[in-house]
């Protein structure tokens, strides 16, 4: 088992010391995920993009935790998920938006018919308007609609209409600009995302390292206590420690981290590994906590 941990974590230490190459391609699996999601949108209804959505979180989730800073990673795979949603809903709306730029025609309509959506608790109840173009005929696509009554029926108003009755009839102008801006905000945010996570991952690897030589605090605690114990020293005090001590009412067994200054919160988590224990990550309130089931797991080494 020793052997298959090594393995481990020579594999993820080799990840962390690459992030430019491996959050390049997390970044270009988000862009994919956007691009391949944005192109269903049209096709597919809630039915596939729901467990679309779902697999995409999870393996972000994944992705996002070889970056090397566990902690945040299901935070960062959130963020990165909403707002993957956000642009393709935004960039849903530009297609609109440039679709009836390109044959959309300006025709003068009246209103024939209004009614709203049915009662349904406090959801907003939208305003549809069935139209009729002046020289005869309806306005092709599905009725016009507002969130609030703006017209009565015999109003004229002018409207961009699709002559293929795919889209909505729209007053004012049809611009894409403001929502394809809106979306590349949203993947720029996404991708910004990615990068933090990786200076992320790679500054804790440096503070990791940093920590693994005695600092300052370390020899000041050995000065007040006259503790002048070796890291190695240290590790085997916590085996025993771990191997001793009796667990609280929670199953927690709790030791001092000031009575091990050599040891980092990681290489603790790896000794308890190694006695068949895990490390609390969360509410330790200044203790470190060890039992066979934790809530969040302190990475190991």
């Amino acid at each position: 088992m020793s052997g298959v941990a090594e393995k481990e974590h020579e594999a993820r230490e080799r990840r962390v010391r690459h992030p430019l190459l491996l959050a390049g391609g997390i970044g270009c699996y988000v862009l994919a995920a956007i691009t391949g999601i944005f192109l269903l949108t049209d096709d597919y209804g809630p039915g596939l993009l729901v467990p679309a959505w779902t697999v995409h979180a999870v393996l972000l989730a994944l992705l996002v935790r070889k970056l090397g800073a566990v902690e945040s990673s299901a935070y960062a795979a959130l963020f990165i998920v909403l707002t993957s949603l956000m642009c393709v809903m935004v960039a849903d709306l530009a297609r609109e938006d440039l679709t009836l730029q390109q044959r959309g025609e300006k025709v003068t309509a009246t209103v024939v018919k209004v009614w709203r959506d049915p009662a349904q608790g406090r959801k907003a109840r939208d305003y549809h308007y069935a139209l009729e173009r002046r020289e005869g005929g309806e306005v092709q696509g599905p009725p016009l609609t507002t969130p609030s009554g703006l017209y009565a029926v015999g109003q004229e108003i002018t409207v961009i209409e699709d002559p293929e009755g795919e889209l909505k009839p729209r007053t004012g102008q049809a611009d894409a600009t403001g929502d394809a801006l809106g979306a590349g905000a949203f993947a720029l945010a996404a991708l910004a995302a990615v990068g933090w996570m990786a200076w992320r991952g790679s500054d804790a690897a440096r503070r990791r390292d940093a920590r693994k030589r005695p600092g300052a605090s370390a020899r000041a605690y050995g000065t007040l206590t006259g503790d002048r114990s070796t890291p190695r020293e240290q590790e085997e005090k916590l085996r025993e420690a771990l191997r001793s001590f009796p667990t609280d009412r929670r199953g927690y067994i709790k030791v001092s981290p000031e009575s091990y200054p050599g040891l980092t919160h990681q290489r603790a988590a790896r000794i308890a590994w190694e006695t068949g224990l895990r490390a609390e990550a969360v509410g330790n309130r200044g203790s470190w906590r060890f039992g066979e089931t934790v809530v969040e797991e302190v990475p190991r080494e």
